[in-house]
């Protein structure tokens, strides 16, 4: 909140802690274990997905493909700064998994958004606090009504 300016400056930080993907024959995963390596190979490829169409400056991003997609749609496209860190393992068994993972990371890297900074007026700030208080009072009543 600038005192002066009466402006009201509004940010977001997602942290999102992005699982491997797994290399189902080297993991020798089963069970429960091998539906979860899928899981997050599926969501992996949804990202992908999202990244490649947001490098190319796709009309289309297929952010709906994925919840993780859908989650994490205002931090990689639109008015937003996107930052991927790569967590890598030194050793020589893990080096195609590594290299992988930096390739993901570099294409992340080249997503490229009109950041500007979102500032309201002190009062357009508080009465979009207002409106939300009053969604959130309407849903409780819808809910104890159904």
């Amino acid at each position: 909140h600038n005192r002066v300016t009466k402006q009201v400056s509004v940010g977001k930080l997602t942290l999102c802690d992005l699982a491997g993907s797994e290399r189902l024959k080297r993991s020798e995963a089963v069970g429960e274990q091998l539906q979860e390596a899928k899981a997050i190979n599926k969501s992996l490829s949804a990202l992908g997905d999202v990244i490649e169409a947001l490098t190319k400056n796709s009309r289309h991003v297929p952010y709906r493909n994925h919840k993780l997609t859908q989650c994490l749609a205002d931090s990689l496209g639109g008015n937003a700064k996107t930052l991927m860190f790569v967590n890598c393992s030194p050793a020589a068994s893990s080096a195609e998994e590594t290299s992988a993972a930096l390739g993901y990371a570099s294409r992340a890297k080249l997503i490229m958004n009109k950041v500007e900074k979102y500032q309201d007026s002190q009062d357009v700030f508080r009465l979009r606090k207002v409106v939300e208080r009053l969604s959130q009072e309407l849903e409780q009543a819808r809910s104890a009504a159904g």
